[in-house]
C-alpha cells in the first residue's frame, strides 16, 4: 500500500534589523537552497522521480548549530535510518536515506522549527515539501510467458465470482464488503465469468451448471418489476434493496447486463444433459419475461431505466444517447415476447442521428464523441460483438478509438499527476480516494483504474498487455491482491484501494477472454433472438 506520511519541512524568510552601528545583521533563520541529489527544488509545488536512497542538501542562511542536525530535528518520512552531515561553515545540512525508500510512493522532509543559528537566529515561516519517489522496475513477481499471465489474471479475478459469490444465491456481491448486498448487473458479467471458468478448467463444468442453476433458482423467486430486477438484492430474501430513495424497482440497463450473461451461459450449455436442459428452459422464462416494451414509459419512442411500485416513474431516466446502454436496446429488439421496433432505437438511444459528433482528440477521431471512462465501451460488449455498424457508427472503430484516446491522455497527462505513462494508464468508472466516481478524461483526479486497461484487450492490445506487465510485475507489492488487482489507486494522493467491485473484475475477465478466443462474443451472438434484432435495428457485420 502506498504510505500517507504527514511530515513537515519547516523554513523561514530573512529578517532584516540594524545594529547600534547602522549594520544590517540578520535576526532569523531560512533556507536558500533546498536539492536533492543535487537538483534544485525550492518552490517547486510537486517533486517526482526522486531515487528511493535520496541525499538531501540544505542551504541555510546563516550557520546552523551543529547540535540541531540530527533526526530529532530533521527526518524524512517513511525512512528508518539517516546520516547527517554539516560543512565545515555550518550552513550547509546534507542528510542521506541510509535505507531504500519506498518506491513510487510520497514522502514529506521535515526540518523542526526549533532549529537554531549559531548566534541563536530562529526559523519563523512555515515551508513543506512532499516529494515522490521513483518507480522500481524490478519485476515483484517471477516472469511467466504473456498467456500465463493472462490465465493468472483471469484465474485470481475469478475467485471474486466463485469463493466469493453470496453463499445462498450464488450472485456476485456488489462489492468486497458489501454482506448481502448482490448486484443484477454484476452478476451478469459474473455469470459470463463462470463460463470463462468452466471452458480454462478453473471450475468443472458439473460445479458451473450447480452454481448457474442456484443462481437462476434464486432469480426466479426475487424481487422483479415488470420482469425486471432492481439494480441491488438482498442475496439471502431475494427483496430489493433500494439504490437511492426512489431506486426501488426496475432497472432497465442492470436486467440487461444480467440477461446478456443469462443467454451467454444458456449457449453454452448442452441440451442433451438433463441438468442443461432443465436451466434453458428456465433461461429463456425468464428472458421472455422481461417486459422491455413496458419500460417505453407508455408507448414513447425512448426507453426509461426505472420503474418503481413506489414512485412509478419519478426517476424519468431516459435512456438517450451513447453510453453504457446499447446492449439494453439490442435486447430489447431481441426479446420474442416484448419487443420494441427500430424506431425506439432511432428516437431514444440515436436520438434521431444527433448521436453522431465527430470530434477529435489527440488526433483520433470519435464518431460519437465524448472523453468518457472507458466502462461505456466494456459493459455492452461483454456478448455483443463490437464489430459492426449502424446508421451512426462503426463501433468496432469508435471503441478502439475511445481506448486509443484514454491511453493517449494519460501519456499527455496535463495535470501532470503522478504515476502516470504509457503503461500506467485506464480512466473509467471505480473507487477513489473520496468514494467512487466516474474517472474519465474530461473528469480526471488522478486515479488509475486497472479494469480500464485490461478489459480493453480487444480494442488496445499493445498498450493493455503494457498496462498488464506494469500493473502485475511492477506494481504487483501494491496491487495484486487475493481477488485480482485492487480497484483503483492515486499516487498523488497515496491511495490504493483495498476494495473489488463486481462490475469492474467482471469485464477483466471477460474481455480478456474476447481477445485470446472470442469465446463469449460466439456464444452470445449464437443466439438465434440475435438475429432478429440485427434484422430490426438495421446492423451491419
Amino acid at each position: 500500500m502506498i504510505r500517507v506520511f504527514a511530515l513537515l519541512l519547516l523554513a523561514s524568510s530573512i529578517m532584516v534589523s540594524c545594529s547600534n552601528e547602522g549594520e544590517p545583521i540578520l535576526d532569523s533563520l531560512a533556507i536558500l537552497s533546498f536539492k536533492i541529489d543535487g537538483t534544485e527544488n525550492l518552490g517547486l509545488s510537486r517533486i517526482q522521480d526522486v531515487s528511493q536512497t535520496p541525499v538531501f542538501e540544505i542551504t541555510f542562511s546563516t550557520p546552523i548549530k551543529p547540535e540541531f542536525a540530527s533526526i530529532s530535528f530533521v527526518d524524512i518520512s517513511g525512512s528508518q535510518l539517516l546520516s547527517y552531515s554539516l560543512s565545515t561553515d555550518n550552513t550547509v545540512l546534507t542528510v542521506t536515506a541510509m535505507q531504500p525508500l519506498d518506491h513510487l510512493s510520497r514522502h514529506l522532509f521535515w526540518i523542526s522549527i526549533d532549529v537554531k543559528g549559531l548566534n541563536g537566529e530562529s526559523m519563523n515561516d512555515q515551508f513543506s515539501q512532499t516529494f515522490y519517489t521513483a518507480v522500481d522496475p524490478t519485476p515483484k513477481f517471477p516472469e511467466i510467458s504473456d498467456e500465463d499471465l493472462m490465465t493468472l489474471v483471469q484465474q485470481q479475478t475469478f475467485k471474486y465470482f466463485w469463493d466469493f459469490a453470496h453463499p445462498a444465491s450464488g450472485m456476485a456481491r456488489e462489492r468486497n464488503n458489501s454482506g448481502d448486498v448482490v448486484t443484477s448487473g454484476g452478476s451478469g458479467f459474473g455469470i459470463m465469468a463462470i463460463v470463462v471458468g468452466i471452458d480454462r478448467g478453473f471450475i468443472t463444468r458439473a460445479e458451473g451448471v450447480d452454481r448457474m442453476a442456484r443462481i437462476v433458482n434464486f432469480l426466479e423467486n426475487a424481487d422483479r418489476f415488470h420482469g425486471a430486477w432492481p439494480h441491488w438484492i438482498n442475496g439471502s430474501s431475494g427483496k430489493v434493496i433500494p439504490f437511492s430513495t426512489k431506486d426501488n424497482g426496475g432497472d432497465l440497463v442492470e436486467t440487461s447486463f444480467l440477461i446478456q450473461g443469462l443467454l451467454t451461459f444458456r449457449q453454452y450449455l448442452q441440451p442433451a444433459d438433463t441438468a442443461g436442459n432443465n436451466l434453458i428452459i428456465r433461461i429463456n422464462t425468464l428472458w421472455q419475461d422481461v417486459e422491455w416494451d413496458w419500460y417505453r414509459r407508455d408507448g414513447q419512442n425512448v426507453l426509461y431505466w426505472h420503474w418503481s411500485p413506489n414512485y412509478a416513474w419519478e426517476m424519468n431516466f431516459a435512456l438517450s444517447g451513447y453510453f453504457e446502454e446499447q446492449i439494453t436496446y439490442f435486447l430489447a429488439a431481441a426479446s420474442p415476447t416484448h419487443s420494441i421496433p427500430k424506431i425506439v432505437y432511432t428516437n431514444g438511444f440515436a436520438k434521431n442521428g444527433s448521436i453522431v459528433k465527430n470530434e477529435t482528440f489527440y488526433g483520433i477521431n470519435l464518431q460519437l464523441g465524448g472523453l468518457f471512462p472507458l466502462f461505456w465501451v466494456h459493459y455492452s460488449y461483454l456478448g455483443l460483438d463490437p464489430h459492426f455498424s449502424d446508421d451512426y457508427a462503426d463501433y468496432w472503430q469508435q471503441n478502439v478509438n475511445a481506448s486509443l484516446i484514454n491511453h493517449a491522455y494519460c501519456l499527455a497527462n496535463p495535470k501532470h499527476y503522478v504515476g502516470y505513462s504509457d503503461a500506467s494508464w485506464g480512466l473509467t468508472a471505480s473507487d477513489n480516494q473520496n468514494g467512487y466516481g466516474a474517472h474519465s478524461p474530461g473528469s480526471d483526479i488522478g486515479v488509475i483504474s486497472p479494469t480500464a486497461a485490461l478489459s480493453s484487450f480487444p480494442y488496445t492490445p499493445t498498450e493493455s498487455m503494457n498496462a498488464l506487465h506494469y500493473f502485475y510485475y511492477t506494481m504487483g507489492d501494491k496491487l495484486w491482491g487475493p481477488y485480482g488487482f485492487y480497484d483503483a489507486f492515486n499516487i498523488t494522493e497515496a491511495w490504493t484501494a483495498s476494495s473489488y467491485l463486481a462490475i469492474d473484475q467482471g469485464p477483466i475477465i471477460v474481455m480478456m477472454e474476447n481477445y485470446r478466443t472470442g469465446l463469449l462474443w460466439d456464444l452470445f451472438m449464437s443466439s438465434p433472438e440475435v438475429q432478429v434484432a440485427i434484422d430490426e435495428l438495421g446492423f451491419q457485420y
